[in-house]
Protein backbone atom coordinates (compact mmCIF):
# COMPACT_ATOMS: atom_id res chain seq x y z
CA UNK A 1 0.00 0.00 0.00
CA UNK A 2 1.47 3.34 -1.02
CA UNK A 3 1.62 6.00 1.65
CA UNK A 4 -0.88 8.85 1.73
CA UNK A 5 -0.42 12.36 3.13
CA UNK A 6 -3.09 13.98 5.26
CA UNK A 7 -2.48 17.71 5.67
CA UNK A 8 -4.26 19.44 8.57
CA UNK A 9 -4.29 23.22 8.59
CA UNK A 10 -4.71 24.57 12.13
CA UNK A 11 -3.62 23.29 15.53
CA UNK A 12 -6.62 24.20 17.65
CA UNK A 13 -8.89 21.66 19.31
CA UNK A 14 -10.19 20.22 16.04
CA UNK A 15 -6.79 20.02 14.36
CA UNK A 16 -5.11 18.39 17.35
CA UNK A 17 -7.87 15.81 17.80
CA UNK A 18 -7.82 14.93 14.10
CA UNK A 19 -4.01 14.67 13.99
CA UNK A 20 -3.62 12.50 17.09
CA UNK A 21 -6.54 10.23 16.17
CA UNK A 22 -5.25 9.72 12.63
CA UNK A 23 -1.71 9.04 13.78
CA UNK A 24 -2.88 6.47 16.30
CA UNK A 25 -5.03 4.57 13.79
CA UNK A 26 -3.09 4.79 10.52
CA UNK A 27 -0.16 2.56 9.55
CA UNK A 28 3.22 4.28 9.69
CA UNK A 29 3.65 4.65 5.92
CA UNK A 30 0.96 7.35 5.92
CA UNK A 31 1.99 10.89 6.85
CA UNK A 32 0.00 13.13 9.18
CA UNK A 33 1.16 16.74 8.84
CA UNK A 34 -0.18 19.47 11.14
CA UNK A 35 0.40 23.14 10.26
CA UNK A 36 0.11 25.68 13.06
CA UNK A 37 1.24 29.30 13.33
CA UNK A 38 1.67 29.43 17.11
CA UNK A 39 4.40 27.66 19.07
CA UNK A 40 2.12 26.88 22.00
CA UNK A 41 -1.39 25.46 22.17
CA UNK A 42 -3.63 27.43 24.54
CA UNK A 43 -6.55 25.57 26.12
CA UNK A 44 -8.87 28.48 25.46
CA UNK A 45 -11.73 27.57 27.87
CA UNK A 46 -9.31 28.26 30.73
CA UNK A 47 -8.68 31.85 29.64
CA UNK A 48 -11.77 32.72 31.69
CA UNK A 49 -10.02 31.49 34.84
CA UNK A 50 -6.79 33.20 33.85
CA UNK A 51 -8.48 36.61 33.46
CA UNK A 52 -9.46 36.61 37.16
CA UNK A 53 -6.13 35.29 38.43
CA UNK A 54 -7.08 31.62 38.87
CA UNK A 55 -4.61 30.32 36.29
CA UNK A 56 -1.27 31.25 34.78
CA UNK A 57 -0.31 30.89 31.13
CA UNK A 58 2.01 27.96 31.82
CA UNK A 59 -0.86 26.03 33.42
CA UNK A 60 -3.14 26.19 30.39
CA UNK A 61 -0.70 25.84 27.49
CA UNK A 62 1.62 23.25 25.99
CA UNK A 63 4.25 23.40 23.25
CA UNK A 64 3.19 21.83 19.97
CA UNK A 65 6.52 19.98 19.56
CA UNK A 66 5.33 17.78 22.43
CA UNK A 67 3.12 16.12 19.81
CA UNK A 68 6.15 14.99 17.81
CA UNK A 69 6.46 12.02 20.15
CA UNK A 70 3.11 10.89 18.79
CA UNK A 71 4.67 10.85 15.29
CA UNK A 72 2.67 13.84 14.08
CA UNK A 73 4.77 16.05 11.78
CA UNK A 74 4.53 19.63 13.03
CA UNK A 75 5.06 22.50 10.60
CA UNK A 76 5.33 25.91 12.25
CA UNK A 77 4.19 28.68 9.98
CA UNK A 78 1.48 30.85 8.52
CA UNK A 79 -0.77 29.47 5.80
CA UNK A 80 -0.23 31.87 2.89
CA UNK A 81 -2.66 30.28 0.45
CA UNK A 82 -4.88 27.24 -0.04
CA UNK A 83 -5.69 25.48 -3.30
CA UNK A 84 -8.63 23.21 -2.41
CA UNK A 85 -8.99 21.89 -5.96
CA UNK A 86 -5.47 20.48 -5.78
CA UNK A 87 -5.55 19.76 -2.02
CA UNK A 88 -2.49 21.88 -1.40
CA UNK A 89 -1.39 24.82 0.72
CA UNK A 90 1.52 27.22 0.80
CA UNK A 91 3.08 27.74 4.24
CA UNK A 92 5.80 30.36 4.69
CA UNK A 93 6.43 30.18 0.95
CA UNK A 94 6.72 26.39 0.90
CA UNK A 95 4.12 24.29 -0.92
CA UNK A 96 2.56 21.22 0.71
CA UNK A 97 0.57 18.77 -1.42
CA UNK A 98 -1.79 16.27 0.18
CA UNK A 99 -4.00 13.37 -0.70
CA UNK A 100 -6.51 14.59 1.88
CA UNK A 101 -6.78 18.13 3.21
CA UNK A 102 -8.44 19.08 6.51
CA UNK A 103 -9.07 22.78 7.09
CA UNK A 104 -9.25 23.55 10.83
CA UNK A 105 -8.11 27.18 10.88
CA UNK A 106 -10.88 28.34 13.19
CA UNK A 107 -12.41 31.79 13.30
CA UNK A 108 -10.32 34.93 12.99
CA UNK A 109 -10.89 37.45 15.76
CA UNK A 110 -11.66 40.87 14.29
CA UNK A 111 -11.86 43.58 16.98
CA UNK A 112 -10.83 46.07 14.29
CA UNK A 113 -14.30 45.68 12.76
CA UNK A 114 -15.72 47.95 15.50
CA UNK A 115 -14.19 51.46 15.71
CA UNK A 116 -12.46 52.08 19.03
CA UNK A 117 -13.02 48.62 20.49
CA UNK A 118 -9.38 47.51 20.61
CA UNK A 119 -8.25 50.75 22.22
CA UNK A 120 -11.02 50.80 24.82
CA UNK A 121 -11.18 47.30 26.20
CA UNK A 122 -9.74 43.84 26.77
CA UNK A 123 -10.28 40.88 24.48
CA UNK A 124 -10.50 37.90 26.83
CA UNK A 125 -10.53 35.46 23.89
CA UNK A 126 -6.74 35.81 23.56
CA UNK A 127 -3.97 35.05 26.04
CA UNK A 128 -2.57 38.59 25.85
CA UNK A 129 -6.00 40.13 26.29
CA UNK A 130 -6.94 37.89 29.20
CA UNK A 131 -3.62 38.60 30.92
CA UNK A 132 -4.10 42.36 30.44
CA UNK A 133 -7.63 42.14 31.82
CA UNK A 134 -6.31 40.23 34.83
CA UNK A 135 -4.10 43.20 35.68
CA UNK A 136 -6.59 45.92 34.72
CA UNK A 137 -9.37 44.55 36.93
CA UNK A 138 -7.20 45.11 40.01
CA UNK A 139 -7.09 48.86 39.30
CA UNK A 140 -10.86 49.30 39.10
CA UNK A 141 -12.28 49.45 42.60
CA UNK A 142 -15.51 51.25 41.82
CA UNK A 143 -17.69 52.09 38.84
CA UNK A 144 -19.02 49.89 36.04
CA UNK A 145 -17.65 46.74 34.44
CA UNK A 146 -19.16 45.93 31.04
CA UNK A 147 -18.94 42.55 29.31
CA UNK A 148 -19.65 43.23 25.64
CA UNK A 149 -20.43 40.84 22.79
CA UNK A 150 -19.13 42.49 19.62
CA UNK A 151 -21.12 40.57 17.01
CA UNK A 152 -22.66 37.22 16.15
CA UNK A 153 -21.72 34.46 15.65
CA UNK A 154 -18.98 33.97 18.21
CA UNK A 155 -17.32 30.85 19.55
CA UNK A 156 -18.11 29.43 22.98
CA UNK A 157 -21.63 30.86 23.39
CA UNK A 158 -21.49 30.64 27.19
CA UNK A 159 -18.23 32.59 27.52
CA UNK A 160 -19.57 36.16 28.01
CA UNK A 161 -21.95 34.92 30.73
CA UNK A 162 -19.19 32.93 32.42
CA UNK A 163 -16.95 36.00 32.22
CA UNK A 164 -19.53 38.20 33.95
CA UNK A 165 -20.17 35.59 36.66
CA UNK A 166 -16.45 35.15 37.31
CA UNK A 167 -15.89 38.91 37.47
CA UNK A 168 -18.78 39.09 39.94
CA UNK A 169 -17.21 36.37 42.09
CA UNK A 170 -13.82 38.07 41.90
CA UNK A 171 -15.31 41.40 43.01
CA UNK A 172 -17.11 39.74 45.92
CA UNK A 173 -13.94 37.92 46.98
CA UNK A 174 -12.07 41.25 47.02
CA UNK A 175 -14.98 42.90 48.90
CA UNK A 176 -15.63 45.39 46.09
CA UNK A 177 -18.96 44.19 44.75
CA UNK A 178 -21.00 46.90 46.51
CA UNK A 179 -19.00 49.59 44.68
CA UNK A 180 -18.97 47.84 41.29
CA UNK A 181 -21.84 47.26 38.88
CA UNK A 182 -21.54 44.59 36.20
CA UNK A 183 -23.53 44.56 32.95
CA UNK A 184 -23.67 42.36 29.85
CA UNK A 185 -24.54 43.93 26.47
CA UNK A 186 -25.15 41.58 23.55
CA UNK A 187 -26.85 41.60 20.13
CA UNK A 188 -28.45 38.26 21.05
CA UNK A 189 -32.16 38.14 21.95
CA UNK A 190 -31.19 36.08 24.97
CA UNK A 191 -28.24 34.04 26.25
CA UNK A 192 -27.28 31.10 24.03
CA UNK A 193 -30.44 31.38 21.88
CA UNK A 194 -29.77 28.27 19.77
CA UNK A 195 -30.05 26.14 22.93
CA UNK A 196 -33.70 27.15 23.21
CA UNK A 197 -35.85 29.44 25.36
CA UNK A 198 -35.67 27.31 28.50
CA UNK A 199 -31.87 27.16 28.61
CA UNK A 200 -31.69 30.84 27.64
CA UNK A 201 -33.96 31.76 30.55
CA UNK A 202 -31.91 29.62 32.93
CA UNK A 203 -28.65 31.31 31.97
CA UNK A 204 -30.25 34.72 32.20
CA UNK A 205 -31.51 33.77 35.65
CA UNK A 206 -28.00 32.77 36.71
CA UNK A 207 -26.53 36.17 35.85
CA UNK A 208 -29.42 38.27 37.11
CA UNK A 209 -29.46 36.38 40.43
CA UNK A 210 -25.98 37.82 41.00
CA UNK A 211 -27.16 41.36 40.33
CA UNK A 212 -25.60 41.43 36.86
CA UNK A 213 -27.51 43.57 34.38
CA UNK A 214 -28.47 41.85 31.12
CA UNK A 215 -29.11 43.96 28.01
CA UNK A 216 -30.12 41.94 24.92
CA UNK A 217 -30.48 43.18 21.35
CA UNK A 218 -27.73 45.77 21.77
CA UNK A 219 -25.52 45.67 18.66
CA UNK A 220 -22.43 47.80 19.18
CA UNK A 221 -21.52 50.27 16.42
CA UNK A 222 -18.56 52.10 17.98
CA UNK A 223 -16.65 52.61 21.21
CA UNK A 224 -15.14 55.91 22.36
CA UNK A 225 -11.99 55.04 24.35
CA UNK A 226 -11.50 58.56 25.70
CA UNK A 227 -15.08 59.01 26.89
CA UNK A 228 -15.34 55.31 27.85
CA UNK A 229 -18.68 55.07 26.12
CA UNK A 230 -20.26 52.43 23.88
CA UNK A 231 -22.75 53.31 21.13
CA UNK A 232 -25.37 50.83 19.92
CA UNK A 233 -27.41 50.49 16.74
CA UNK A 234 -30.66 50.92 18.68
CA UNK A 235 -29.63 54.43 19.73
CA UNK A 236 -28.66 53.48 23.28
CA UNK A 237 -25.30 54.15 24.88
CA UNK A 238 -23.42 52.77 27.87
CA UNK A 239 -20.57 54.12 29.95
CA UNK A 240 -17.92 51.87 31.48
CA UNK A 241 -14.88 51.93 33.72
CA UNK A 242 -13.63 48.52 32.59
CA UNK A 243 -14.58 46.86 29.29
CA UNK A 244 -14.14 43.12 28.68
CA UNK A 245 -15.23 42.09 25.21
CA UNK A 246 -15.89 39.23 22.83
CA UNK A 247 -14.59 40.46 19.44
CA UNK A 248 -16.39 40.01 16.12
CA UNK A 249 -15.44 36.77 14.35
CA UNK A 250 -14.86 36.09 10.65
CA UNK A 251 -13.38 33.33 8.51
CA UNK A 252 -9.63 33.74 7.96
CA UNK A 253 -8.84 35.65 4.77
CA UNK A 254 -6.86 32.71 3.42
CA UNK A 255 -10.01 30.59 3.64
CA UNK A 256 -12.47 33.12 2.23
CA UNK A 257 -10.03 33.96 -0.56
CA UNK A 258 -9.71 30.42 -1.92
CA UNK A 259 -13.34 29.69 -2.73
CA UNK A 260 -14.13 27.56 0.31
CA UNK A 261 -16.63 29.91 1.97
CA UNK A 262 -20.29 30.30 1.06
CA UNK A 263 -22.97 32.96 1.43
CA UNK A 264 -22.76 32.87 5.23
CA UNK A 265 -19.08 33.81 5.10
CA UNK A 266 -18.13 30.41 6.56
CA UNK A 267 -17.26 27.08 4.94
CA UNK A 268 -20.37 25.05 4.02
CA UNK A 269 -19.96 21.33 4.69
CA UNK A 270 -21.98 18.15 4.68
CA UNK A 271 -23.08 18.18 8.31
CA UNK A 272 -22.68 14.40 8.64
CA UNK A 273 -19.19 14.03 7.16
CA UNK A 274 -17.76 17.58 7.17
CA UNK A 275 -16.90 17.20 3.48
CA UNK A 276 -16.64 20.41 1.47
CA UNK A 277 -17.62 20.76 -2.20
CA UNK A 278 -14.02 19.88 -3.13
CA UNK A 279 -13.23 16.13 -3.26
CA UNK A 280 -10.86 15.05 -0.50
CA UNK A 281 -11.19 18.34 1.36
CA UNK A 282 -12.84 18.56 4.78
CA UNK A 283 -13.44 21.47 7.14
CA UNK A 284 -14.01 21.22 10.89
CA UNK A 285 -14.62 23.49 13.82
CA UNK A 286 -15.24 27.22 13.97
CA UNK A 287 -14.37 27.86 10.32
CA UNK A 288 -17.50 25.98 9.21
CA UNK A 289 -21.08 27.16 8.85
CA UNK A 290 -23.72 24.47 9.48
CA UNK A 291 -27.30 25.66 9.28
CA UNK A 292 -29.81 23.92 11.56
CA UNK A 293 -33.40 23.17 10.58
CA UNK A 294 -34.56 25.94 12.94
CA UNK A 295 -32.83 28.49 10.69
CA UNK A 296 -29.90 29.29 12.98
CA UNK A 297 -26.31 28.07 12.65
CA UNK A 298 -24.75 25.38 14.79
CA UNK A 299 -22.88 27.23 17.56
CA UNK A 300 -19.13 27.55 17.29
CA UNK A 301 -17.72 25.57 20.19
CA UNK A 302 -14.79 23.33 21.02
CA UNK A 303 -17.05 20.35 21.68
CA UNK A 304 -18.26 20.42 18.08
CA UNK A 305 -14.74 20.84 16.69
CA UNK A 306 -13.72 17.82 18.79
CA UNK A 307 -16.62 15.66 17.63
CA UNK A 308 -16.28 16.67 13.98
CA UNK A 309 -12.54 15.92 14.07
CA UNK A 310 -13.17 12.41 15.37
CA UNK A 311 -15.68 11.70 12.61
CA UNK A 312 -13.40 13.03 9.87
CA UNK A 313 -10.40 11.12 11.23
CA UNK A 314 -12.33 7.84 11.53
CA UNK A 315 -13.71 8.16 8.01
CA UNK A 316 -10.26 8.91 6.59
CA UNK A 317 -8.92 5.80 8.32
CA UNK A 318 -11.79 3.73 6.88
CA UNK A 319 -11.05 5.09 3.41
CA UNK A 320 -7.27 4.70 3.46
CA UNK A 321 -6.68 1.67 5.65
CA UNK A 322 -10.03 -0.10 5.43
CA UNK A 323 -10.31 -0.10 9.22
CA UNK A 324 -13.65 0.47 10.93
CA UNK A 325 -16.91 1.73 9.50
CA UNK A 326 -17.81 5.13 8.16
CA UNK A 327 -19.49 7.35 10.75
CA UNK A 328 -21.69 10.43 10.79
CA UNK A 329 -21.51 13.48 13.02
CA UNK A 330 -24.73 13.49 15.07
CA UNK A 331 -24.72 17.05 16.38
CA UNK A 332 -24.49 16.17 20.07
CA UNK A 333 -22.82 18.78 22.22
CA UNK A 334 -22.19 19.70 25.82
CA UNK A 335 -20.39 22.37 27.78
CA UNK A 336 -19.71 23.48 31.31
CA UNK A 337 -20.91 26.95 32.32
CA UNK A 338 -18.70 28.43 35.02
CA UNK A 339 -20.87 30.24 37.56
CA UNK A 340 -18.35 31.58 40.07
CA UNK A 341 -18.37 30.61 43.76
CA UNK A 342 -16.60 27.38 42.79
CA UNK A 343 -19.67 26.14 40.94
CA UNK A 344 -20.56 25.35 37.34
CA UNK A 345 -23.57 24.30 35.31
CA UNK A 346 -23.59 21.73 32.52
CA UNK A 347 -25.61 21.87 29.33
CA UNK A 348 -25.93 18.96 26.91
CA UNK A 349 -28.18 17.69 24.17
CA UNK A 350 -28.93 17.10 20.50
CA UNK A 351 -28.41 20.17 18.31
CA UNK A 352 -29.55 18.32 15.19
CA UNK A 353 -32.93 17.52 16.73
CA UNK A 354 -35.95 18.77 14.79
CA UNK A 355 -37.70 21.12 14.72
CA UNK A 356 -35.27 22.62 17.27
CA UNK A 357 -32.31 21.48 19.41
CA UNK A 358 -33.17 19.60 22.62
CA UNK A 359 -30.84 20.82 25.34
CA UNK A 360 -30.90 20.34 29.12
CA UNK A 361 -29.01 22.51 31.62
CA UNK A 362 -27.97 21.16 35.04
CA UNK A 363 -26.56 22.90 38.06
CA UNK A 364 -24.77 25.00 39.06
CA UNK A 365 -22.96 22.79 41.58
CA UNK A 366 -19.49 22.29 43.03
CA UNK A 367 -19.33 18.80 41.55
CA UNK A 368 -19.79 20.17 38.05
CA UNK A 369 -17.09 22.78 38.63
CA UNK A 370 -14.71 19.99 39.64
CA UNK A 371 -15.75 18.19 36.48
CA UNK A 372 -14.69 21.19 34.42
CA UNK A 373 -11.34 21.30 36.23
CA UNK A 374 -10.85 17.58 35.61
CA UNK A 375 -11.59 17.99 31.90
CA UNK A 376 -9.01 20.78 31.63
CA UNK A 377 -6.36 18.54 33.21
CA UNK A 378 -7.33 15.55 31.08
CA UNK A 379 -7.21 17.51 27.82
CA UNK A 380 -3.71 18.85 28.45
CA UNK A 381 -2.44 15.48 29.67
CA UNK A 382 -3.98 13.30 26.97
CA UNK A 383 -3.04 15.38 23.93
CA UNK A 384 0.56 16.32 24.71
Amino acid sequence: MSGKTILILGGGIGGIVAATRLRKALPSQHRVVLVEREARHIFSPSLLWLMVGLRGAEQISRTLPAMVGKKVEIVRGTVDSIDPANRSARVNGREFKADILVVALGAELAPDAIPGLQQAGYNFYTLAGAESLREARLKVRSGRIVVLVGAMPFKCPAAPYEAALLLDHDARKRKLRDSLSIDIFTPEPGPMPVAGPQVSAQVRGMVEAKGIGFHPEHAVTAVDPAARRISFANGAGADFDLLAYVPPHRAPAVVSGCGLTGESGWVPVDRSTMATRFPGVYAIGDVTGIMLKMGKPLPKAGVFAHGEAEIVADNIVAEIAGKGERKAFAGHGECFIEAGDGKAGFGSGDFFAEPAPKIDLRGPSRALHLGKVAFEKYWLFARF
